[in-house]
Order: C-alpha cells, then structure tokens, then sequence
C-alpha cells in the first residue's frame, strides 16, 4: 500500500518555499538587530538626545557666537599676515587667529576656560538622577543592559559630540582664515589646533565626568547642578585667593628671600594652583597656541643664557604641557570611577 504523502507530494510546495523564504528574512533581520550591542543603541539615542534638546542648542548658539567674536577681533587685527621679523613666531598665521586681540573680547582658549565648564555640567548634571526621577532607569536596567555600559554611554555619547562640535569649529576658523586671507596652514599648525581641540575635549571631559559623579551622588538634578557650578566657581574665582592668603599667611615676606628662594617661592604658588583645572587648561593651551613661550614658570638668567629666539618645536611644547594634559587624564578617570563605584552598589529601585 502506498504511503498517502505521496497524494499530497507538491501540494504545499510553493507554500513551503514562501515560508522558508519568510523565516530567512525574519532570521537575518534578527542576526542584523543582535549585532547592534546595546551599549550602540544607548549612544546613538543619548546623541540624538543632546542635539535635538534646547539646553545645547543654547549653549551650541553661545558658544558658536563667542567664536566667531575672537576670530572676527583677531582677522582684523592681523591686517597683515607676515608679521615682523622680530617676532619669533612671524608666519604662525591660524595660531595667532586664536590668541590675537585687542582687548575688547579676549581670545577664544580664554573664552573656553569659562564656556567650556558650562557646556561639561550642562551635560551631564542629570544624566542618571533624571532617569531614576522620571521611572525610566529601572525600565532600562530591566533590559539585558549592563549597568557599566548605561553609564559609560551616559559620558562617550556627549564627548562625541563635543568632539565634533570643536573640531567642526577648528575646521570652519581655518577654512575662513584661507579664503579671508589667502594664506595657506603650515603642517605644525595643524598639528598645534589638532592638540588644542584634543585638550578642549579633555578639559570639557573633566566637567562632565564631574558633573555625571554629581548626578549619581544626588538624587535631585537641581541639587547636582548647584553642586557643580558651585565647585566651578571656587575654582575659577576663589582659589586663587585662597592660597595666596594662605601663602602670605604662613610662608615668609618675599622682599627678605634671595633670588633662588624667591623662584621656589613662585613655584610653589604656581603647584598649588595647578590643582584648579582651568589653570591647567590655560597653561596647555598657551604654550601650544604660542610656541614663543619656553616655559610655564619662572627662568633664572644662567637659564636664559645663550637660549635662541626661536619658537618651540610641536614636540617640545607638547612636551612642556605634558604633565598638564596627564593631570586633566587622571582627574577626568577618577571622577568616572567614583562615579562607577557608586552607581554599581547603588538601589535603582528606590
């Protein structure tokens, strides 16, 4: 007797067929959507986040004015290009584009000393305490996210975009010194605003990751954003007053040291405000924009002595605000692992 599927031998086929074909597309859609990690996903929707919210287009507009006000006073400083020969650093065009200035605005790596704090805390003063305020963060940690990789992406997402926000404004200041000028950008030029933006980014890092420690300590986002401004502003005012009373209070009169006693003093003043990131900022990035300066405190004249009036090498100026790059690293990764610390032992569900 013959088996009765033989009777309906073909009778699905095409079916079979559109099925099979049905459940490799569904099969590929699911390998394609299991190669996107999570921690992907995260970023890309935290970037969208911060472009489209009105917070950064208000700091994007502030900051983007403030840039074109130091480069419309410096181009019109710089009437001519080839400066005298007196000068050490006379064809460093696009470095003087950002350092030059007739005291009506200052220069734009002053300005980002201020600006740049603002845009770090703005960013991230509510990166966690508004998800856990809003019921959103148990919602997301109950996916299969790793507590690590939420926070992480919390503080790569909004460095990528500060990342390119100073970058595309490097681009646009020597685009406009080109066509404004006529004036082609030397390779050590380059060089120099590449490690200006690279430091700008650093220095933004700081505040974020300050401020993103802040909203995983606080559980309300006006209490870490006061927090945060607060810590600023001492830094940026008060310190500096600060240690010199407190260098006037317990070290002795200047005008009785000898001048080898004097240079420790000052150098002693210059260690203890470099423990403020806005001083070590603005060190780096003076000696980069300048290559003029040989160093960042003072020189006895044996050290002065036979020096030639020439402007550093990139090498030696990068060499010089070495340990000031290494110091906004180091504050920027022990800010995060607090930050890391706490948030892996703390209640989300509280």
């Amino acid at each position: 007797m013959e088996n009765p599927v033989v009777y309906f031998k073909g009778l699905f086929s095409k079916k079979l067929k559109s099925n099979a074909l049905t459940v490799a597309g569904a099969g590929n859609t699911m390998t394609h959507r299991q190669q996107i990690s999570p921690f992907a996903v995260i970023v890309r929707k935290e970037i969208g986040d911060h472009v489209r919210s009105w917070r950064f287009i208000v700091l994007l507009v502030l900051i983007v004015l403030t840039f074109l006000g130091s480069m419309y006073v410096s181009l019109t400083n710089l009437t001519n290009p080839a400066a005298s020969p007196a000068v050490p650093d006379n064809g460093l065009l696009y470095l003087k584009i950002l350092t030059t200035t007739d005291g009506s605005l200052p220069s734009f790596h002053i300005f980002m000393s201020f600006l740049g704090a603002i845009l770090g805390i703005g960013l991230g003063f509510d990166a966690v305490n508004s998800e856990q305020q809003n019921g959103t963060l148990i919602r997301l940690l109950a996916q299969p996210i790793y507590r690590d990789n939420f926070l992480l992406a919390k503080f790569i997402s909004p460095l990528i975009v500060i990342s390119a926000l100073f970058l595309s404004l490097g681009l646009l200041m020597i685009g406009g010194g080109m066509v404004i000028t006529g004036v082609s950008i030397e390779m050590v030029e380059v060089l120099r605003i590449l490690t200006f933006i690279i430091l700008t980014v650093l220095y933004v890092g700081f505040w974020l990751s300050l401020s993103i420690l802040l909203s995983v300590k606080f559980k309300q986002a006006t209490t870490s954003a006061l927090t945060a401004i607060g810590i600023w502003l001492f830094f940026t005012i008060f310190y500096k007053i600060v240690v010199n009373m407190v260098v006037k209070a317990f070290l002795p009169d200047p005008a009785f040291l000898s001048q080898t006693d004097i240079l420790d003093y000052n150098n002693l003043i210059l260690g203890f405000l470099r423990f403020s990131p806005g001083q070590l900022y603005t060190d780096a990035t003076t000696v980069l924009l300048m290559p003029a300066i040989r160093s960042l405190g003072p020189l006895t004249m044996e050290q002065m002595a036979g020096a030639i009036p020439a402007p550093l090498s990139f090498r030696e100026s990068v060499l010089i605000v070495w340990p000031q790059m290494t110091g906004l690293i180091a504050a920027t990764v022990m800010c995060f692992a607090i930050s890391y610390y706490w948030f892996m032992r703390r209640e989300v569900r509280s």
